[in-house]
């Protein structure tokens, strides 16, 4: 069959884009002290991940693959994550700006003067049509607030609070490395994520020194959203939540990290995922 968009059922959905509600709220670890962002529930020394998107399918995974490393994980999201150590609850709004300066808060309070290992973005979300649907500028709109603002923000919050020689990923697609005539609003996103990824490679681009800011470019991923809304299709050529997570893992922790700037696509084929390098634009 056809290509298969990856959808994400993560921090925004059709009309609410993602923004911050409250301030952030710590967790509490087993004795009912808060876990702050510089120690695990061990109270031993964390590593510590934000995680933008982390109440979706694959943020969701994501927070779940680095509890079980005993880091200290934090949400970014419409809603709690209850594994999460922390989380910052966002609420939906039409301005860029008031989005943008309230997670920035919101995340500064929560870390203080500590800094983060890693911060994944892996929020987004799908819609099809041409420039000829009727949905066009509601279409682009809702994919810009998707994946556009999340990216911008998680960028942002890099240059605050990503330690040097930390690694920011971003979440492209595989399609938008061409057109996609059926998908103008997906594409045209998805491609300022890509633009986004390789800007930030540059010397004055202001993230940390040493730091990498990576692009995964998926073809479809495996979630539950997926399998029920293409129930027939072949799910060998999906590629796993826990791949992603595993991937993520390592890079962070410096195993075949790409350098900065780099779009990895990430195909799946025969039940077996591969990532390949796409050439910069």
């Amino acid at each position: 069959m056809g290509f298969l968009p990856p959808r994400f059922p993560l921090s925004a959905r059709p009309g609410r884009a993602a923004q911050p509600r409250t301030a952030p709220r710590t967790a509490h670890g087993r004795a009912g002290r808060p876990i702050r962002a510089g120690e695990s529930s061990s109270g031993m020394a964390a590593r510590r991940v934000l995680v933008y998107g982390g109440r979706g399918a694959l943020g969701s995974q994501c927070v779940r693959y680095f509890k079980s490393k005993d880091w200290w994980v934090a949400s970014i999201d419409l809603a709690e994550n209850a594994d999460a150590s922390a989380n910052v609850v966002v609420r939906t709004t039409d301005s860029f700006p008031e989005q943008a300066e309230q997670v920035t808060a919101a995340v500064g309070e929560l870390l203080g003067e500590e800094k983060v290992d890693a911060i994944l973005c892996v929020a987004g979300g799908w819609a099809g049509g041409s420039a000829k649907a009727k949905s066009l500028y509601k279409n682009c709109d809702l994919m810009w607030k998707q994946s556009v603002w999340t990216s911008t923000i998680s960028s942002h919050l890099a240059t605050k609070h990503l330690k040097e020689g930390g690694l920011l990923t971003l979440t492209g697609a595989q399609a938008a490395l061409s057109g996609t005539p059926g998908m103008i609003a997906y594409g045209m996103a998805k491609g300022a994520v890509h633009q986004l990824c390789q800007s930030l490679a540059g010397a004055s681009s202001g993230l940390p020194a040493g730091s990498a800011a990576v692009a995964i470019l998926p073809v479809t991923l495996d979630t539950p959203a997926n399998r029920k809304s293409m129930p027939d299709a072949d799910f060998s050529s999906w590629t796993p939540l826990e791949f992603i997570a595993e991937t993520f893992y390592e890079w962070i922790t410096g195993k075949d990290r790409p350098s900065s700037g780099s779009l990895i696509q990430v195909i799946t084929t025969g039940g077996k995922t591969e990532l390949v390098s796409a050439a910069h634009l």
